[in-house]
């Protein structure tokens, strides 16, 4: 007696082989997308800044200040960096003194101008 063998079957492919290449690309980066914009929004500073923009502002002036404090405030800072660069100037000799002087009149160029500007506040606030 014989037993009957059964006909040999297909070979089994790869259970990707039957997606669209293409179509699985388009799921992937959606997924990738999906999880990386989960990323940022989940960031614990609300306002973030690249590191460029963070790096180039170091100090900031609140966008309501009082322009005559701002005034008076720079007058403040020219005198100061006049004080300093004269006290530089003092220790040093030949051209470096000279360009510290020279930046020293630049700040006092800068004085006058704002000294001009409260004058002309002041001036404005009077009439």
């Amino acid at each position: 007696m014989s037993k009957a063998t059964p006909a040999p079957s297909e070979p089994t492919c790869s259970a990707y082989a039957t997606f669209d290449p293409k179509k699985l690309h388009t799921a992937a980066q959606k997924a990738l997308n999906h999880h990386l914009a989960q990323k940022k929004t989940k960031s614990c500073f609300a306002n973030e800044r690249t590191t460029e923009e963070r790096a180039m502002k170091m100090f900031t002036v609140v966008p309501d200040a009082n322009p005559e404090a701002l005034t008076i405030e720079t007058y403040e800072t020219f005198s100061t960096v006049s004080i300093l660069l004269l006290d530089l100037a003092e220790s040093l000799d030949d051209k470096p003194r000279h360009l510290a002087m020279a930046i020293y009149r630049m700040s006092e160029l800068g004085l006058m101008l704002v000294e001009r500007s409260l004058d002309n506040e002041k001036a404005i606030k009077t009439t």
